[in-house]
């Protein structure tokens, strides 16, 4: 298994990069927002959302967080989301890992950022209400 700093020396495939980013940025807050009540690492997931779409993150980190993050949005996992008490356990440690990665590069203001956002979507009425 590689270590964390072979794989942030790993060179980041633009194409790949781009197609995470799209899958990110198309679906990551409806993704959110209809599993907010469901998903235990909210914090870590926003703040690395925020660090992947900060223009001062490196490529490479960026590239590491999206992966995680498109893993997150897209519908098919190893465990799929729907199930009770594990779905969201396979996107918590693929996040965490990616994490541990970049933690360098995940500054205060993006957990600050995070923060904000999620007290801000508790506050948002959901539907129906």
């Amino acid at each position: 298994m590689e270590n964390h700093a072979d794989l942030v020396h790993t060179r980041v495939d633009p194409s790949t990069a781009e197609r995470d980013e799209r899958i990110v940025r198309t679906g990551f807050w409806a993704k959110l927002r209809a599993n907010l009540h469901r998903i235990p690492f909210l914090d870590d997931l926003l703040a690395a959302y925020f660090c992947a779409i900060d223009p001062a993150t490196p490529a490479k980190a960026k590239g590491v967080l999206l992966a995680a993050l498109a893993y997150f949005v897209l519908p098919v996992d190893v465990l799929p989301d729907f199930l009770a008490v594990l779905g969201f356990t396979d996107d918590a440690t693929v996040l965490l890992a990616a994490l541990r990665v970049v933690q360098s590069h995940v500054r205060p203001e993006h957990r600050e950022r995070a923060r904000a956002a999620l007290a801000s979507e508790r506050e948002t009425p959901a539907p129906g209400d």
